[in-house]
């Protein structure tokens, strides 16, 4: 369950960081209606990253601190 959480953070991390070099490449063109739009692409990716990650820790976390009674 965690890893799947940790594997969704890292998909929109990734997705994030792709975004974030197509707005700079579209800004320095001259070109800010797209570099505007795939700055928002990036933030929506980094929010569900950081959505997945706090996901990811929670489960982590619950596994690690999970008693186990007999």
């Amino acid at each position: 369950m965690a890893q799947e959480a940790h594997k969704k953070a890292a998909e929109h991390h990734e997705n994030a960081a792709k975004s974030h070099k197509a707005a700079a490449d579209l800004h320095e063109k001259g070109d800010h209606d797209a570099a505007d739009e795939h700055s928002k692409k990036a933030h929506g990716h980094s929010t569900e990253a950081h959505k997945h990650s706090e996901d990811a820790h929670t489960k982590s976390t619950a596994k690690k601190t999970k008693k186990y009674f007999f």
